[in-house]
């Protein structure tokens, strides 16, 4: 078989993150480098052409992921929304049923934390999730300065409404934190 072009290198590279950052979201960074191939398409073998380790595909991910949030978050900012605006329709959409249920496309806060936590990548994704942190504590900061207690509001909601989820508990968590932050906001 022949060597794939520059383009399609790159594609690929891009579709390995991609769906990396989806599975490491939903299963976390325990997930085998041939889980992530197959997943995307690709063979196993084909991962060393575009990563030196499994290390540096989570560097990767961790950093495409707190990119994909900054955008997220952006987005209504660059809508005209106004930040109050933006930052509401950001706790409602974290603190819903949806988000809950679909780790997969969400937030890599409190999809990522415990495998980063548990070096789940190296310094360098600890750093990303760190500075992706400390940038979604800033977005959600209100005139107090309490984007960390809110950060911990939403990641505490989510993080416990998921392994409470089929109970009732689980959407009274998300409901009672939906309700300080916005009483807060």
């Amino acid at each position: 078989m022949g060597r794939v072009s520059q383009a399609q290198a790159e594609e690929n590279r891009r579709r390995v993150v991609e769906t990396a950052s989806r599975l490491f979201r939903e299963r976390g960074t325990q997930v085998s480098v041939a889980d992530v191939m197959a997943a995307a398409g690709l063979t196993h073998g084909a991962f060393y052409k575009q990563f030196a380790s499994k290390e540096a595909l989570v560097d990767e991910v961790t950093a495409y992921a707190f990119a994909e949030l900054a955008r997220r978050h952006g987005a209504g900012l660059e809508r005209g929304d106004g930040r109050s605006a933006a930052q509401q329709s950001l706790i409602d959409t974290y603190l819903s049923v949806e988000h809950r249920d679909d780790p997969a496309d969400g937030c890599p806060v409190a999809a990522l934390a415990t495998d980063i936590a548990r070096d789940g990548g190296g310094d360098e994704a600890r750093r990303v999730y760190a500075e992706g942190v400390a940038e979604f504590a800033g977005f959600l900061a209100g005139p107090e300065g309490d984007g960390i207690v809110r950060l911990c509001t939403l990641f505490g909601a989510l993080v416990l409404s998921r392994a409470t989820k089929g109970f009732p508990l689980s959407e009274e968590i998300l409901a009672t934190a939906h309700a300080a932050l916005t009483e807060a906001g």
